[in-house]
Order: structure tokens, then C-alpha cells, then sequence
């Protein structure tokens, strides 16, 4: 699915939608609300092109006007978000498997998907340790550095010898690519049709997830990816 989600938006794009995507994904966990001239910033558009945006966004609900004039995501893509987890969602099939992975390493498992040049933490449970790579489920990421966005690309049909070598291992394992104290590996999760759902990993402090453990760590990946291939949809 996700290669033919690359190959549809290459072939079928459609300027206004694009832009109005453009300006939902200019908002953060850090930043909920933002100003006219920040979104401009943001996005690259003129001033005008967002206010007419905004305006439809407005009107469905996916952007709502702030008493101090700034503005902030809105209630429908909650109403989506939702309809998602009743639809769409893999977590019980997942969740399981990431518990289970972090009960084996003792560090943290997460399942990741492809979202055009990014990739969206689905699914995360983080180490016990109290030093571990933390992150927050949603979060949005480069696709072209870290393993599981290696792992993405390569198995959306990336060309070159580095994606080879990635899909003759069937893994990637990265050091220090996104952040310089973590390293993580991933394997593609793919269903029973062959068809990528999408990515799962365990990640570490680069002092703990070091080379001598990248044969044990990868293999108890594959049975997750395994008992997921048999029982997803």
C-alpha cells in the first residue's frame, strides 16, 4: 500500500489540497497555535493564499481562530483521529508485540509508518530504564535518516546499493543518524499479502545497542513481524 501511495501522489497532485495540507502540518506539540506570519514562515505561502485556505479549513472545522487572533488545529481532525482508531487501527495487533519486545531488551519498541517524505511514530513503549530514547506516539520524522525510515524507503522501492543491501538483510541498523546518542533497528512489517504495513524497531542508547547485539535483537524482531504478518488483516 504504501508504494502506491508514493506513485499516486507523483502522478495526482492537486495544488490547493497540497497547500492546505501544508498548513495543517505546520503545527506542533511544541507550538498548538500560530500566528499568520509563522505560518507564512512555515509553509512558504503568501499571507493572502493561507487566509483563503484557512478560511475553508475554518468552515469544516479543521482550523479554529484563537481569541488573541492566532490560529490552532481543530475539533473535525479530532472527529478523524478517532474514526481512525475505530477503522484503521492496528494496536491491538501491535501493542502486544511492542510490550513483548520491550520485556525481551529492556529498551524501547515502536512500529512506525510511512507519511509521504515522513514518518509518524503509530505505535511506542518505552524502556523502564530511566535513561532511554523517548519519544511521544504521533510524532513526525524524517524518513531519510534513522532505521525504521531506512527500513520505509527501502521497502517503498528506493533505488540505489544501500537500499539493496537493506532489502537482501531484510534490516537496517543505524547509529547515531537522527540522534547521535541512539541506535536502533528495524524490519519492515509486512501482512500476509506481502504488502508493508509499515515499520517496527527497538531502539537504545548507542552505549547499549552496540554491534554483538544487532543478531539477537533482529531476530526477536522477526517473530514479532512474523506472529503480525499471520494475524493482520
Amino acid at each position: 500500500m504504501q508504494w502506491r501511495c508514493s506513485l499516486v501522489q507523483k502522478q495526482n497532485r492537486v495544488e490547493a489540497v497540497e497547500r492546505a495540507l501544508t498548513i495543517l502540518e505546520a503545527f506542533t506539540d511544541q507550538e498548538r497555535s500560530l500566528s499568520l506570519v509563522t505560518l507564512a514562515e512555515r509553509t512558504g505561502l503568501y499571507k493572502s493564499t493561507i487566509l483563503r485556505l484557512i478560511g475553508s479549513l475554518e468552515r469544516f472545522g479543521y482550523i479554529v481562530r484563537e481569541g488573541d487572533g492566532t490560529y490552532a488545529l481543530g475539533p473535525s481532525l479530532w472527529r478523524l483521529g478517532n474514526l481512525f482508531r475505530h477503522t484503521g487501527d492496528m494496536g491491538e495487533l501491535i501493542r502486544p508485540q511492542l510490550t513483548k519486545l520491550v520485556g525481551q531488551t529492556q529498551e524501547t519498541a515502536s512500529f512506525f509508518i510511512r507519511l509521504g517524505n515522513q514518518r509518524m511514530c503509530l505505535y511506542r513503549l518505552n524502556s523502564p530504564k530511566p535513561a532511554r530514547h523517548h519519544l511521544d506516539e504521533g510524532a513526525l520524522l524524517p524518513i531519510e535518516r534513522g532505521a525504521t525510515g531506512r527500513v520505509l524507503l527501502a521497502f517503498s522501492g528506493e533505488e540505489g546499493a544501500f537500499y539493496d543491501d537493506i532489502r537482501t538483510k531484510g534490516y537496517a541498523f543505524s547509529k547515531g543518524e537522527r540522534d547521535p546518542d541512539v541506535a536502533a533497528i528495524a524490519l519492515p512489517v509486512l501482512d500476509r499479502h506481502g504488502v508493508m504495513r509499515g515499520a517496527i524497531s527497538v531502539s537504545a542508547l548507542i552505549t547499549r545497542l552496540t554491534d554483538d547485539k544487532v543478531e539477537s535483537t533482529v531476530e526477536l524482531l522477526k517473530a514479532s513481524c512474523d506472529t503480525l504478518r499471520e494475524t493482520m488483516p
